[in-house]
């Protein structure tokens, strides 16, 4: 996967991130979601990569980027401290400006990162998401039921984290086939590579605390934020469509929080970037260029 791209580990002022670079020309960062690593890129990113410098790092916690302590507010996960880690990332690799996209919790740090640093995001999309004060002010016992992975990795006590522990394998397969749509199949060597990092009982804790921070610091932080600040880039919101949400449903909620919005379906399950890589490159490709 990821031929031509080289790998580097970037320290920033909090942690340690493992990052894919390749190709040349506007910088574009590809933020991966749960239980992943930046390896679902490995279709879109090089397809990209003949037009635009391609980021592609593993977040705090994920994959073989660092993996800080627990604490107490669970900030150390909070989507405000994973934006925060990204933006001295790309800096560091000398982007003070970017594109970025991000698919599943990748797309709760990209929206952040669009809030909380305006002038380096300069155009957003997000895969497969709304924001994740709309997502908890809407739940329902039936969302709860299909969502009920919120609920379980935020539990505390560490009973999440020996659950899934005692068969990591299982638990990652259960949740990555879930989401497909049915009869996909994962690239091999990315399922290679989800299985060897989430076998790390530390990657595990780690994605529980990215989920307790989401039922905690990151509602407290959306709260705040709702009707108070917009994302000031333009913005493209892509879903998987699954017969679950209209174009409208999807579309009003990012509305209430960006001006400039526009979006739609592409016929595939939860992971775009792998089930549906040529359209989910396509309309990433249009938007980067200003042509949608």
């Amino acid at each position: 996967m990821f031929e031509g791209f080289q790998t580097q580990e970037i320290s920033t002022s909090e942690t340690r991130l493992h990052v894919r670079t390749g190709g040349s020309g506007p910088p574009v960062l590809l933020l991966h979601g749960y239980p992943q690593t930046g390896a679902c890129w490995h279709a879109v990113a090089p397809a990209l990569a003949d037009e635009f410098e391609m980021v592609v790092p593993d977040m705090r916690g994920y994959g073989e980027s660092a993996k800080p302590a627990s604490d107490a507010d669970h900030m150390a996960y909070s989507k405000r401290t994973m934006a925060k880690d990204l933006v001295e990332m790309m800096a560091a690799l000398g982007h003070e400006q970017f594109f970025v996209a991000g698919h599943d919790r990748g797309g709760r740090v990209a929206y952040r990162m669009a809030l909380d640093h305006p002038a380096q995001v300069t155009r957003l999309a997000t895969l497969d998401i709304v924001p994740t004060y709309t997502t908890w002010e809407a739940m329902n016992w039936r969302g709860a039921i299909g969502s009920y992975h919120w609920q379980f990795l935020a539990q505390p006590n560490g009973l999440p984290e020996r659950l899934i522990g005692n068969d990591p394998v299982f638990y990652l397969h259960d949740t990555l086939y879930k989401w497909a749509n049915p009869g996909f199949q994962f690239d091999p060597d990315a399922i290679a590579e989800y299985e060897r990092c989430f076998s790390n009982p530390e990657t595990i804790r780690a994605c529980c605390e990215d989920y307790r921070a989401g039922a905690t610091v990151d509602h407290a932080i959306d709260k705040a934020d709702y009707g108070n600040k917009k994302i000031a880039s333009p913005m493209l919101a892509l879903w998987g469509d699954r017969g679950q949400a209209t174009s409208s449903d999807r579309l009003v909620a990012w509305r209430e929080w960006a001006d400039d919005v526009r979006g739609g379906g592409i016929r595939c399950g939860h992971f775009l970037p792998e089930e549906a890589p040529e359209e989910t490159t396509s309309r990433l490709r249009a938007f980067f260029r200003g042509e949608v």
